[in-house]
This record gives structure tokens, C-alpha cells and sequence, in this order.
């Protein structure tokens, strides 16, 4: 697979994330950690394709300030806005599982459905 095709699918696994985070809590089984979680992993799967298509090898990491931080050593200029993703990285372990933390409400997740949105829409206007 070339650079190109191999981005391409790892952003359609970032949008299989994004569409199951953006489908909300549709019953209160589903916890907003959950839809977190789906946004985080939309924001790093977009990251990661973003430097798979230009050629950069990364740690497979849930960290998006790590990536954040590779893409910029490339020379790449990120937005305030996709920035803001580093605060999704608590999502990938802190409240993926139960544990000692402070529930996430409607508001919080609904903040983190938007950054991931807007991490994605950048990733595919850069790779597509």
C-alpha cells in the first residue's frame, strides 16, 4: 500500500470512531466516557494518517501532544484549534475504564465530539 492508501484507511478508521461518537447516548447504558473514547481515538487515527502520508514514522502512542508535537518538528503549522486535542488524551485510559475520576457529562463530551470533528476535517484538507 502507497502512503496515500494507507492515510486514507487509517481516516476511514478515524471516522468510524467519529460516527460512533457522534450517534451520542442514545440510552443511559451508554456512558459519555465511552463516546470520549471514540473521540480521542478519531483525533489520534487522524494524527497518525496525517504522518503516514508524509512519510513519518510515529511511536504508537495514545498521546496526542506527542503526536502533535512530531507533526510539528515537520514543519506542519497547526490550528488553536486542533491543539486543543491534547486534552482528549485522558479519554484514551484515564476513564476507559472505571476507576477514580470524575464522571464526564453531556457538555464535556459534546466539547470533545467538536475538537475531534475539527481534527479530522484538518487531517483530510491536508491528505485528501
Amino acid at each position: 500500500m502507497i502512503n496515500r492508501d494507507l492515510a486514507e484507511e487509517w481516516m476511514n478508521r478515524a471516522y468510524s470512531n467519529l460516527e460512533r461518537a457522534g450517534i451520542g447516548r442514545q440510552s443511559k447504558s451508554i456512558y459519555y466516557e465511552d463516546l470520549c473514547y471514540d473521540c480521542q481515538q478519531a483525533v489520534e487515527k487522524s494524527l497518525k494518517a496525517l504522518l503516514i502520508f508524509n512519510n513519518v514514522q510515529f511511536p504508537y502512542v495514545h498521546t496526542i501532544s506527542k503526536l502533535l508535537e512530531i507533526i510539528e518538528a515537520h514543519n506542519v503549522v497547526i490550528p488553536h484549534d486542533v491543539m486543543e486535542a491534547v486534552i482528549l488524551s485522558d479519554y484514551a485510559v484515564e476513564t476507559r475504564y472505571p476507576g477514580d475520576y470524575e464522571p464526564v457529562g453531556e457538555e464535556e463530551y459534546l466539547r470533545a465530539l467538536e475538537i475531534a470533528r475539527s481534527v479530522c476535517q484538518w487531517v483530510v484538507g491536508l491528505i485528501l
